[in-house]
């Protein structure tokens, strides 16, 4: 995997195989995303959460461009042994908060407001379709600020009160809500 933008564009890196728990975002998919939010967010002056964060691929990204408070959340402790590595060898620890908690309980338990929240869950959860309502109901978002689901083609979200947009890459589906 590759960063796509920003000083870290073009390093690359490894995620295990065999049974990482992760389905990784496509770069092509992660590169059309980041030029849409580019357009829509002060990378700056943000704090971003980076919710099933995975490989961790979207806080590197984020960094790159020049967030400064990026917090990661996999309930999966390989997957945060790995970010971990990765940012220190990126040098971009310090940008970085790592959590190894199940999505849920982080939900109820934290107390930030984020200007931005990426969302991207194994497409076969349970319940992935409240996603939007959990993330809106714990009120995590700041006023103005951007959450993005990403999903597969089974979901749809058009009716929801607080969807903005979608776009997709092949089966990758990016959905936005704004509180």
């Amino acid at each position: 995997m590759r960063i796509t933008g920003g000083f870290l564009k073009g390093r690359t890196f490894y995620p295990p195989a065999g049974k990482w728990p992760t389905r990784p975002t496509t770069d092509i998919a992660r590169e059309g995303l980041f030029n849409i939010l580019s357009n829509m967010l002060d990378f700056e002056a943000i704090a971003m959460l980076d919710l099933f964060g995975g490989t961790g691929a979207h806080g590197y990204e984020m960094i790159s461009r020049g967030c400064q408070n990026v917090v990661y959340v996999d309930k999966f402790m390989p997957c945060v042994n790995f970010v971990k590595k990765t940012a220190i060898e990126f040098d971009i620890l310090e940008f970085i908060s790592l959590k190894n908690a199940d999505y849920e309980v982080f939900i109820n338990t934290n107390i930030i407001k984020f200007n931005y929240i990426f969302a991207g869950p194994p497409y076969p959860l349970p319940n992935l379709d409240q996603i939007p309502d959990k993330i809106l109901a714990a009120n995590m978002i700041q006023e103005n600020g951007l959450l993005v689901l990403e999903h597969n083609p089974q979901y749809r979200f058009e009716k929801h009160p607080f969807y903005w947009k979608s776009r997709n890459y092949g089966e990758t589906f990016f959905s936005f809500f704004r509180p």
